[in-house]
């Protein structure tokens, strides 16, 4: 890792085939973050700030150019080493949940430690300090279909950050809440930036999120037109 940035992008190209030729989703990018980074990628649909969000989470490998993440390059990754650096390092929020229906909260909470076979002790402590910060120790025990969507994405909040990761990684988080649950939401992601100092980075093209950010990164077809430090909040 480069002059404390836990994230390096080095001429980024990222390419996807369509019919006999491809479309070139990323074009160019250049970008590093530092820890405790409040970002995001904002820009319209198709301006390539998913693609590069997946990039990053290891989810997807660069065609050209380098990403490299917690000081592993992951284009060369295995799909094991791949697993791993998600496993231990990263956090994913979606716009879409992703609870699993038939576990209570405190199992969908507690998978990611599953996979990191913390004994349970640990586990349990962890799970309730997660749900504590999202203001779900009340909801342990429900299952997804009795949570709200602002309690859903509570939910995935602190399964995302169950484990401490160092990267948090959020596409269109706020995409199916109403404006309260929204500020709600980013204020909690806002709280956990500031207390465990991870590294939050965004993709999002909303304007509630947008002003939460405390860098501003704006793409259009797949490049870096503007990076922006935002100022703080009143």
């Amino acid at each position: 890792m480069n002059n404390g940035h836990i994230i390096n992008i080095e001429g980024l190209i990222k390419r996807f085939p369509v019919g006999s030729g491809f479309f070139t989703a990323l074009d160019g990018i250049d970008l590093s973050f530092g820890k405790g980074e409040f970002a995001g990628l904002v820009g319209p649909s198709g301006s390539g700030k998913t693609t590069l969000l997946n990039i990053i989470g290891s989810l997807d490998s660069p065609s050209e150019g380098k990403a490299t993440v917690m000081g592993q390059s992951v284009g060369e990754l295995s799909h094991k080493k791949a697993a791993d650096l998600r496993n231990h390092n990263l956090g994913f929020i979606f716009q879409t949940y992703n609870l699993l229906p038939v576990y209570t909260v405190f199992e969908n909470v507690e998978f990611p430690l599953l996979l990191l076979k913390m004994d349970k002790v640990k586990r349990k402590k962890a799970v309730m300090d997660a749900l504590d910060w999202v203001g779900l120790t009340d909801k342990v025990k429900s299952r997804p279909k009795q949570l709200s969507g602002g309690e859903s994405q509570r939910g995935a909040i602190a399964r995302a950050m169950v484990k401490r990761p160092q990267i948090v990684l959020a596409d269109e988080p706020t995409a199916n809440l109403d404006s309260e649950n929204s500020h709600h939401i980013l204020q909690t992601m806002e709280k956990l930036n500031q207390d465990l100092e991870a590294t939050f980075i965004f993709a999002t093209h909303d304007d509630k999120v947008i002003q939460y950010l405390k860098r501003k990164i704006s793409l259009a077809d797949g490049k870096v037109i503007n990076d922006e430090l935002t100022p703080n909040r009143t």
